[in-house]
């Protein structure tokens, strides 16, 4: 059984816990901490966006689009829905002279609630580029478009069906997850995502190693390692494409540039990069609770960063206000996760 990683208080009592586990991991493979099951396959979901989007860089479609900071950003993201995020999705598809008819990864209500109201206000109704992946998606159709452009072949014919995991975008993304993790993805249990791409169930440790390289380089092809770099870059120069308004990632991002890349994923995963450490970072809250995964991965980041940064000390002390403002209570880490982090001599 997991350890408890995160604990809710309220009037002093604890009153939920979140157990989990928690792996960090060098590039080498060496395992700096192992809480709870760190070999137990998990989907990971949205927070490998970083490596799925390695083909469009290490392909050359992001030089041959010309695409942006903010473009590759959003290829990483899990964005909120809000306007800037679909402007720039569309913008991705118009250099390809194609429309938001191209996206496979169907239609989702902004989750930003402003942008939500003020929709329902203008009766407005969501699409495809609304969606948290429109521009992963659109990074894929840049894949596919350059090997349609390769090839001959009519872009919309070629792009048509590239979520399915038998299309040739698809077996490149799938090279990039085995290169990176140092796992077979084909022997890996395998699902379809909420976006409709292929996901596989990865251990921690593996997913942690891959962040690893990712944030060094070191283990990957030049070409993976050059990818990985750019999107890197990109998302610390444009970190609000990555997650939007009030969002951890971005917020992260924001206040520590290219020292961390974070992404969050479905059901209480996390995974990041710290370069300057040579370390990778993945951990799941069992329960799939966001809030507990962003405090446990604050923590983590914060441990190891040693540093006393509010942002992230906001998230993993959080305090508890009910709707009149009232304190009611606080988040923490537990003991177990607080004694892995406690700093080496």
């Amino acid at each position: 059984m997991n350890p408890i990683l995160i604990e809710v208080l309220r009037g002093g009592a604890v009153e939920s816990r979140h157990a989990g586990a928690l792996a960090i991991v060098d590039a080498s493979g060496a395992v700096h901490t192992a809480l709870g099951d760190i070999e137990r396959p998990i989907f990971p979901r949205s927070a490998v966006k970083l490596l799925q989007a390695l083909p469009l860089v290490a392909s050359g479609a992001a030089e041959a689009f010309a695409l942006t900071d903010a473009e590759l950003a959003l290829a990483c993201a899990s964005h909120s829905g809000e306007p800037e995020h679909v402007a720039t999705a569309a913008g991705v598809l118009a250099k390809l002279g194609l429309d938001a008819g191209a996206l496979e990864c169907g239609t989702q209500w902004p989750s930003r609630e402003p942008v939500l109201r003020g929709m329902l206000a203008r009766g407005e109704v969501a699409g495809s580029l609304h969606n948290n992946c429109s521009g992963k998606h659109g990074g894929f159709i840049c894949v596919a478009c350059l090997m349609a452009r390769n090839a001959g072949a009519e872009p919309a014919e070629f792009v048509r069906g590239y979520v399915a995991a038998e299309h040739q975008v698809m077996r490149e993304v799938t090279a990039a997850l085995s290169a990176t993790t140092g796992m077979d993805m084909d022997t890996l249990p395998r699902g379809i995502d909420g976006c409709s791409i292929p996901t596989y169930a990865v251990p921690l440790r593996a997913l942690a190693l891959a962040f690893a390289r990712c944030g060094t380089g070191h283990g990957l092809t030049d070409g993976n390692a050059r990818a990985a770099r750019r999107l890197r870059q990109a998302a610390a120069a444009a970190p609000f494409m990555v997650g939007g308004t009030d969002r951890f990632d971005t917020r992260v991002m924001q206040a520590f540039g290219e020292r961390v890349f974070c992404k969050i994923g479905a059901e209480g995963v996390y995974c990041a990069a710290l370069p300057e450490l040579g370390l990778g970072i993945a951990l799941k809250v069992d329960d799939g609770a966001v809030r507990a995964a962003e405090g446990a991965i604050a923590a983590v980041v914060a441990a190891l960063l040693r540093t006393e940064d509010e942002l992230l000390r906001g998230y993993s002390q959080l305090v508890l206000r009910n709707w009149r403002g009232i304190e009611v209570g606080s988040l923490r880490p537990a003991e177990a996760l607080t004694r892995a982090l406690a700093p080496r001599h």
